[in-house]
């Protein structure tokens, strides 16, 4: 062999040995990677059957979010009665954590704050850290949000479809609709009164309000609070024929889109849960109680040339004429003193049945779970009779308020208040609380105070505005404050064929150079009505009239009668007419004598000898009502009342 071939032999013979030793190599590497493969296989299986089997760590409300999330029925949407949405929901992405799925949770938590500057970074760590497997970070992230979030590629975040609740309109009827909570459950308003049938998803709940109208009422009275510095204000517009509300503002008020920053005083309902004494707007109650019970008419005249005192307190007029009114110049003029008398002839019994149809000794029914209760008197002393004939001595809410006028001008039919529209040709039921007879009177009194009187302000030219002004002085520690006021305006339009009542009140206003220093509902309130009334009636389908006043306003006269006559009118009425009056009955007189009956009899003689009664001798009083007061005089000349006029 020679030379070369040996060489060549053992050159294929060490490429030989190279090839097996290499495949060696291979084999026994594949063997470890296989073997480490297998294990790393293994441990997943092994932790996919404690994950799936033997697992007693396993969050019930994970499993419960995600299966309730694909069954999961839309809150129905709330809308006004034009079919504008009020509330409606939209769809949002919630976040979670997985616990046991987060790698470094201090470092997730940093990477966190960076998204959600609000959040504590300490409390995201801890809740990355706890138990369980389902942990709620932040509810209804903006689109923006959870677009960071999986920027950021964090192990065990994950994201939740839910719901919304928003209200498109903000703030401009949050205490209407109300709020729900972040799971979606009603919590106040119409959301939480009608939360079983928002929740169920089948309708929608079309509200009464206008939200036009609703926008109007808002900036104007906004625009109050400004002028006249005040601390708050409510209002709203009422359809008097069936109780519609069509506007309901109260301010301050709330975003219900941000319901994080709603502070207790802006969450309150000043219209249906606020309970104020409401001044004089009661007179109308008081003079359609006479009229209507019979106790007054329109020519009667009341003595209201000096104040009434009784026990510490004296009765006087703003507008003080210091003469005899007739009863429309104590609506004209707001006379304090001539409504105290004129509901002290109808007596309590009288009172009480009356503010009682009006509406004004229980709370309101409407769709609110926000309803305050009227507060009255324990006992109804004559002190309580007279206060609360001209708005004090009783609070109510101003939506009472509203519903007892709106019965007042509807042709006597007093109508519950509703939030819900009514559906066309809907049978409207309604409660007879005065005859139309005095309605017209009302009405009348109304229109002269707008024509003549403390309303002028209020005019809107071509909508024949009638109403009423109110002023009460708020209490503090149990007295009353004089420059705390609450000043207000009752307005309803056409007078002469009522559709919509607007009342304005303002909480504490300050009088400006513009009003010369004035804040009561004269000067503040009713200007504000106007407004409203000119803005809103074209919107509601009403077009200003060109012709003249469409209703007689009551005659102001003061009838002359002659002493003598009316001397002998005194002596021919006999105890024993006096002593069938329900007033003479109600004060339970003792014993039926001729003694007492000739006591009664005598002391009235006595009264009017001593000039006591000799201010009669120039009014107008029927022989009837003669008798009521005769009768309640002889009574206090006796000791049976405090009262000196």
């Amino acid at each position: 062999m020679s030379q070369f071939e040996k060489h060549f032999n053992s050159g294929v013979q060490r490429l030989e040995d190279l090839r097996k030793k290499s495949l060696d190599v291979g084999r026994n590497r594949l063997l470890v990677a296989s073997a480490v493969f297998f294990m790393g296989f293994l441990a997943v299986g092994i932790r996919l059957v404690d994950l799936t089997i033997f697992s007693g760590e396993r969050d019930l409300r994970f499993i419960n979010e995600l299966e309730s999330d694909s069954g999961q029925v839309a809150r129905a949407n709330i809308l006004d009665r034009n079919g504008i949405v009020l509330a409606t929901n939209l769809p949002t992405a919630s976040l979670y954590v997985d616990p046991a799925m987060v790698m470094d949770a201090k470092d997730a938590a940093e990477k966190l704050v960076t998204v959600f500057p609000n959040m504590d970074e300490t409390v995201i760590e801890r809740k990355m850290t706890g138990k369980g497997r389902f942990v709620w970070l932040k509810r209804n992230l903006s689109p923006d949000q959870q677009y960071r979030v999986n920027r950021l590629g964090i192990p065990g975040l994950r994201f939740q479809r839910e719901e919304k609740r928003v209200q498109p309109h903000g703030r401009l009827a949050a205490h209407v609709i109300g709020l729900t909570d972040i799971d979606g459950y009603g919590i106040s308003g119409i959301e939480r009164y009608y939360d079983r049938n928002l929740k169920s998803g089948q309708s929608t709940i079309r509200l009464s309000l206008d939200i036009r109208i609703q926008d109007i009422l808002h900036k104007e009275l906004t625009s109050g609070i400004s002028a006249f510095r005040a601390i708050g204000a409510a209002g709203l517009v009422m359809d008097v024929r069936n109780g519609e509300v069509i506007a309901m503002v109260s301010l301050p008020d709330f975003d219900p889109n941000n319901d994080r920053k709603v502070h207790t005083n802006a969450a309150f309902n000043r219209v249906a849960k606020g309970v104020y004494e409401m001044g004089s707007t009661f007179k109308l109650f008081t003079v359609a109680m006479a009229l209507d019970s019979g106790v007054t008419t329109m020519k009667s005249n009341y003595d209201a040339s000096s104040p009434i005192k009784i026990s510490r307190f004296t009765i006087n007029d703003f507008h003080a004429q210091n003469r005899w009114l007739s009863l429309p110049e104590i609506i004209l003029y707001s006379s304090n003193i001539g409504a105290a008398k004129i509901a002290l002839d109808a007596g309590g019994a009288v009172q009480r049945e009356y503010l009682s149809r009006f509406g004004l000794l229980n709370p309101t029914s409407i769709e609110l779970p926000e309803i305050g209760r009227p507060l009255k008197p324990s006992s109804w002393r004559d002190i309580n009779i007279m206060t609360i004939a001209y708005g004090h001595g009783l609070a109510v809410t101003p939506m009472q308020l509203a519903g007892g006028i709106s019965g007042l001008v509807n042709n006597g039919i007093k109508v519950t208040p509703t939030l819900i529209k009514k559906a066309p040709g809907a049978q409207i039921k309604g409660e007879r609380v005065v005859t139309s007879e005095t309605s017209q009177k009302i009405r009348q009194l109304m229109r002269l105070v707008v024509a003549k009187g403390t309303g002028r302000k209020a005019e809107a030219p071509g909508y024949f505005v009638g109403g009423k002004t109110g002023t009460a002085q708020k209490q503090f520690g149990g007295k009353y404050v004089k420059k705390a006021n609450l000043s207000s305006f009752v307005g309803v339009f056409p007078i002469h064929e009522p559709r919509y009542l607007v009342l304005v009140i303002l909480d504490e206003p300050q009088g400006n150079k513009a009003t010369y220093g004035y804040s009561t509902g004269g000067w503040v309130s009713a200007p504000i009505v106007k407004r409203v009334v000119q803005v809103a009636a074209p919107i509601l389908g009403l077009a200003p009239s060109i012709s003249g006043d469409v209703i007689t306003l009551p005659t102001i006269e003061i009838q002359k009668v002659d002493k003598n006559k009316r001397k002998e009118v005194i002596q021919k009425i006999s105890a024993r007419s006096v002593m069938k009056k329900g007033d003479i009955k109600s004060r339970n007189l003792k014993g039926n004598s001729e003694n007492r009956v000739e006591e009664v009899t005598e002391n009235t003689r006595k009264l009017y000898k001593k000039g006591s009664l000799k201010a009669l001798s120039s009014s107008a009083y029927s022989e009837d009502t003669l008798i009521n007061i005769i009768a309640r005089r002889s009574l206090e000349a006796m000791g049976r009342s405090a009262i000196t006029y």
